[in-house]
């Protein structure tokens, strides 16, 4: 592994440094299967991406917003119509470093797009007539967002209080939950999750374990999918807190519908 820096004649390394950030390099072990990974570590010095990569993989800035601490990562694996390309939105957001997979339906270009890509289409709908220079902002007349959630008022909206749970997680996969003062739910599917299947297997799949794999500790069931609504306040280790006064309903943004999400270690 080595370590570049900002006086480097390395164009990918001053890419990193015009927003502000340290990137090392570094190979991939051989039993790994992916060709790239990406990851946000911490040294003595900090926060920095460290980028492992095959021999063969290449990688290249397709654009920096130095300002705004962001940039568009594309990551080339193999050859001819094998080749595959991979898009990674990398930048500051609040307090932290982060790295996102952007949906290969969506071969963006540059940051704004990709974060427009980013937002699921119910986000993207309500932000019609907005300005892009607001569309880009955390909070905006059309919705409020933290990390990778996004917040709708839902306004008049009458749940029935009884099924209103209090300081519930919001969470994806392994990352680290958003804590939620009230949240209501409705529809959804009903899942079993333990340490080995976060995103749930489903009632048919859990059937098929064997008896042995179902009986061990750690399974519970969740809802997936469903109407999520939530108020009050929404914490996070990483994030400032947020106040949410009345209903709002809850989306999460596209960085699961990537393929690319695989290659990346990092989670909030």
């Amino acid at each position: 592994m080595y370590k570049t820096n900002s006086k480097t004649a390395d164009p990918l390394v001053s890419c990193f440094a015009k927003m502000g950030a340290r990137v090392k390099f570094g190979e991939l072990h051989p039993d790994r299967q992916a060709m790239i990974e990406l990851d946000v570590l911490t040294d003595k010095e900090g926060e920095y991406f460290l980028v492992r990569k095959s021999a063969d993989a290449k990688v290249e800035v397709l654009n920096v917003q130095a300002d705004a601490r962001h940039l568009l990562l594309l990551t080339r694996t193999g050859e001819g119509r094998q080749q595959v390309k991979a898009r990674f939105l990398l930048g500051h957001d609040e307090r932290h470093w982060f790295v996102a997979a952007i949906p290969e339906s969506t071969p963006v270009s540059t940051v704004t797009a990709a974060k427009q890509a980013l937002k699921p289409e119910q986000i993207v709908q309500g932000e019609h007539g907005i300005r892009m220079k607001s569309r880009q902002r955390r909070v905006n007349k059309a919705r409020i967002r933290q990390g990778e959630w996004f917040f709708v008022p839902r306004a008049n909206l009458k749940v029935n209080e009884r099924m209103i749970f209090k300081n519930e997680p919001l969470q994806r996969g392994r990352g680290k939950a958003h804590m939620v003062q009230e949240l209501y739910r409705e529809g959804g599917e009903t899942v079993y999750v333990n340490r080995e299947n976060p995103n749930g297997l489903t009632q048919a799949q859990f059937a098929r374990l064997s008896e042995k794999v179902r009986s061990k500790p750690g399974w519970r069931t969740m809802v997936r999918n469903p109407r999520v609504l939530v108020r009050g306040t929404v914490r996070h280790p990483d994030h400032k807190t947020i106040v949410l006064d009345g209903w709002h309903e809850v989306f999460v943004n596209t960085e699961a519908r990537a393929v690319a999400m695989r290659n990346v270690a990092f989670l909030d």
